[in-house]
């Protein structure tokens, strides 16, 4: 791999695509299969100034430290940190409470975040599956780039913990999404007629989000440095 690029060589490509990933700033450089690599580096170092103006568009970095607002499930929570004692985060009105080395703030912060996205997810599908008539046999949260949910044949579903950042009308499509794969395991018009009766309402402004938004959720817990 290059250092300045992430360099990708696909059957399918027909010529080099050079392009930057929205959730990690990093570009991404797509060649055909027998492209010579020394030519294609050259052109694609000759296009920094293009990446630096998709660089300024990126969401900016928002680290897990004293004095951040965090938007959870539509609510402002301001990290406030102390040089206490206590190990446990607490919930106090508006604001995280936090004691302890300062350097371990952004991981009990995040530690903290999944659990909260678990609880508030779990009981949201436990309220679709009932509308839906369905059962799940799990539900758990993880960190996927590449998905906000996902549904297993088996009957367990898992999300993106970082959902309990979305707008609470984009964390229950996703939800309802899920949901209904248990009903059907595909994306057919009977599915998507599911997910809209059991959002009551249409899905797409929350899908418009995510495709426009959903990658600054990624950029929480980040270091701005």
């Amino acid at each position: 791999m290059n250092s300045e690029f992430e360099v990708v060589r696909h059957p399918r490509a027909r010529s080099c695509k050079l392009s930057l990933d929205p959730l990690t700033g990093r570009a991404r450089l797509v060649l055909p299969r027998r492209a010579p690599l020394q030519p294609a580096l050259a052109w694609a170092q000759s296009k920094a100034g293009w990446l630096a103006e998709q660089r300024a568009r990126l969401p900016q970095a928002r680290p897990f430290v004293a004095g951040a607002v965090l938007p959870v499930a539509d609510e402002a929570l301001t990290i406030a940190w102390s040089a206490g004692k206590r190990r446990t985060v607490l919930r106090v009105g508006d604001t995280l409470s936090i004691e302890g080395p300062a350097d371990t703030v952004p991981r009990r912060v995040e530690i903290w975040l999944r659990g909260a996205a678990l609880d508030l997810l779990s009981r949201e599908t436990a309220e679709f599956a009932a509308l839906a008539g369905v059962t799940v046999a799990q539900v758990a949260v993880g960190d996927a780039r590449g998905r906000w949910g996902s549904c297993a044949s088996t009957g367990v579903i898992r999300y993106s913990w970082r959902l309990i950042l979305a707008p609470g009308f984009v964390r229950r499509a996703t939800v309802a999404h899920e949901v209904a794969h248990r009903v059907h395991m595909h994306h057919g018009p009977a599915f998507h007629a599911l997910v809209a009766e059991l959002l009551g309402g249409d899905p797409s402004a929350a899908r418009a989000w995510l495709r426009c938004d959903g990658a600054a959720l990624h950029w929480y817990g980040r270091s701005s440095s």
